[in-house]
C-alpha cells in the first residue's frame, strides 16, 4: 500500500487546530480555527480528491478522537470525506484507547506501531492515508515510511504550535507530484520524498553559475 500524509499548514509550518479553537488546545494553543476563513470550493475539491483515493485511514489518538466525534454525526451520502471516514477500514495508533467506538477500527499499540505500519504497507491495495495526526506523521517521516506528502498551506502565520517538520527531523528533498492554488490564496503541493542534495553559486566569466 502507498502511505500518504495529508495535512493543513500555516505558512510558518503549524498544523495544530486548523478547524477550531477547541480542536486541539494542547500546550496552551489558542489560535485554532485559522483555516476556516480561507476554506472555499477549491479546497473542497482538493480534499475530496484525497478521500477518493483512500483505501484505509491511519490516525493518531488525538486526531482519531476529534474526527470520530465529528464525522460520526455526518451521514450525508454525498459527502466524500464522511463516506470514507465512516466506511473505510481505520487504524488507530494508541497505547491508551482500547475501545475505539468507530466502525471498522483496528488499534495498533504505540510501542510497535512503526513495525506494524511497515507490515501494513506490504499488503496489496491502494492508499493508506494519514490525516492530521502530528506526532504520528513525524514518526513516519523519521522512519522513512511516507511515500507522498499532500500539503495545503494557508496564507496565515500563527507563530506557535505543533509542526510537521521539526528541527530534529531528518533532511530530505522532495519531488513535486501535483500542485494547485485556491481562490483564497492557499497553495497545494503533493510531494514525493527524494534525496537531499546541496549546491552553490559561483561567478564564472562575469556571470552567475550554479554548481
Amino acid at each position: 500500500m502507498k502511505l500518504t500524509v495529508h495535512t493543513f499548514l500555516t505558512v510558518d509550518g503549524v498544523m495544530q487546530g486548523p478547524g477550531g479553537v477547541e480542536e486541539d488546545p494542547s500546550g496552551g494553543f489558542t489560535r485554532g480555527g485559522w483555516l476556516v476563513p480561507h476554506a472555499d470550493q477549491d479546497m473542497g475539491r482538493i480534499v475530496d480528491g484525497w478521500f477518493a483515493r483512500a483505501e484505509a485511514i491511519l490516525l493518531g489518538r488525538t486526531t482519531f478522537v476529534m474526527m470520530r466525534d465529528f464525522w460520526k454525526q455526518i451521514t450525508d451520502p454525498d459527502n466524500p470525506a464522511a463516506t470514507a471516514l465512516n466506511g473505510l477500514p481505520k487504524y488507530l495508533v494508541s497505547s491508551t484507547v482500547t475501545q475505539p467506538d468507530w466502525n471498522d477500527t483496528t488499534v495498533l499499540p504505540g510501542g510497535d506501531a512503526v513495525a506494524r505500519i511497515a507490515r501494513l504497507k506490504e499488503r496489496p491495495g491502494g492508499e493508506l492515508q494519514v490525516h492530521g495526526s502530528c506526532a504520528l506523521a513525524r514518526t513516519l517521516h523519521e522512519a522513512g515510511l511516507v511515500d507522498e506528502y499532500r500539503l495545503l498551506t494557508f496564507p496565515v502565520a500563527v507563530g506557535t504550535g505543533k509542526r510537521l517538520f521539526t528541527a530534529q527531523a531528518p533532511a530530505t528533498g522532495f519531488r513535486l507530484v501535483e500542485s494547485a492554488t485556491t481562490s483564497t490564496g492557499a497553495t497545494y503541493a503533493a510531494l514525493a520524498p527524494a534525496p537531499f542534495t546541496t549546491g552553490g553559486i559561483d561567478a564564472v566569466d562575469g556571470k552567475e553559475q550554479l554548481v
